[in-house]
């Protein structure tokens, strides 16, 4: 069966990248989006009007295909705007250019690699910002727009942020700036205001197995896994890369168990989790841990209005946020984050149990 997916593979770099899941291949090297096309037509609309904003929210659930939307709409308009539809060639100069992170008009503002911690950073920082923001001050190659991609501006900190609203609030003439988030509502209200929104709807079952059966170094995992995961992944390609082997998706109904038995817990299950998440092997698991953990807690946020009930919910939410992040920063052992939070979790099931 021939490939859906049109994939421009740019050069193999050394540095981790923030942007990168796993080794799926990056945004700007898909060329292909499938399962969004009314958000292209709003886009084409808006261009062909003559009507393009200067800057677009690209929002939707994570993993679903934001950021190749907004490379597919630098790609379309850095190679001259032309044609029916958003798609670039493979063979088009600026495909293979932006493929390599290479092109001189497009700017791409994301979390940076430190090279001291040997290790990504954990939010944006404003001299990223201010040094994406550079390319408005050079002239754009044939007269055409000079681009900025924010991926995800909410990683964005309240210094960066600011950096970016002055530019956003008065625009250089023929630029662009994209942002992708995925929970536009934590974003300023004064970015909000300025930004078109593009909103994206997760993705049917069927497309995420179309995708992560043609995307390299998957296809060759088995069609029954490949449906499983799409199953599991509520419409986000990401989801399903995160449990797209056998190891991953024991992980995963090991730990959806633990939740559903909750507020009992199996100690030796708990350690076995804990254990998973461990180490440099242990980093997606500890990510899936926590974008479980986040969907239940958020089941029971939007399962009441009753205050008592919702305010240690949003703690353990606070809780989870707030530790997940030093863990990474501090590169601390994440097994007592694990096994702390399903405590905290079996303590806020007994209180619903008792509330009725």
């Amino acid at each position: 069966m021939t490939a859906p997916l049109d994939i421009l593979e740019g050069p193999a770099g050394d540095v981790p990248e923030a942007d990168r899941f796993g080794e799926a291949p990056h945004p700007r090297e898909m060329l292909s989006l499938l399962g969004h096309e009314a958000a292209e037509s709003e886009f084409l609309e808006a261009f062909r009007a003559r009507r393009l904003h200067h800057a677009w929210l690209i929002a939707g659930e994570e993993g679903i295909g934001k950021a190749t939307l907004a490379y597919r709409i630098a790609r379309f308009l850095l190679a001259g705007g032309r044609g029916e539809g958003l798609a670039v060639p493979a063979s088009h100069p600026v495909a293979t250019q932006i493929a390599a992170a290479a092109h001189p008009d497009l700017a791409v503002i994301r979390r940076a690699y430190d090279p001291q911690r040997k290790a990504v950073t954990t939010e944006i920082r404003v001299d990223d910002v201010r040094k994406g923001l550079d390319v408005f001050a050079k002239t754009a190659g044939a007269g055409g727009y000079r681009i900025a991609i924010i991926d995800a501006c909410d990683d964005l900190n309240a210094s960066s942020a600011n950096a970016l609203l002055k530019t956003l609030e008065e625009p250089p003439a023929q630029s662009l700036f994209l942002l992708v988030t995925h929970q536009p509502r934590r974003l300023l209200p004064t970015i909000r205001s300025r930004c078109r929104m593009l909103h994206l709807r997760p993705l049917p079952e069927a497309t995420v197995a179309t995708i992560t059966r043609a995307l390299p170094g998957y296809a060759e995992t088995g069609e029954d896994i490949h449906r499983r995961a799409a199953a599991l992944s509520e419409g986000s390609v990401r989801r399903a890369l995160a449990v797209l082997d056998p190891k991953k998706l024991a992980f995963h109904d090991s730990l959806a168990g633990v939740l559903a038995g909750l507020p009992v817990l199996d100690d030796d299950r708990v350690d076995a989790l804990a254990e998973e998440t461990a180490g440099r092997t242990g980093e997606e698991a500890f990510e899936h841990f926590c974008s479980l953990c986040r969907r239940w807690l958020s089941e029971r946020l939007a399962a009441s209005d009753d205050p008592r009930r919702l305010l240690p919910v949003a703690e353990t939410w606070q809780r989870l946020a707030t530790e997940a992040r030093e863990v990474d920063i501090y590169n601390l052992d994440r097994r007592p984050l694990v096994i702390g939070l399903l405590n905290d979790m079996a303590r806020l099931a007994r209180a619903a149990s008792r509330f009725g």
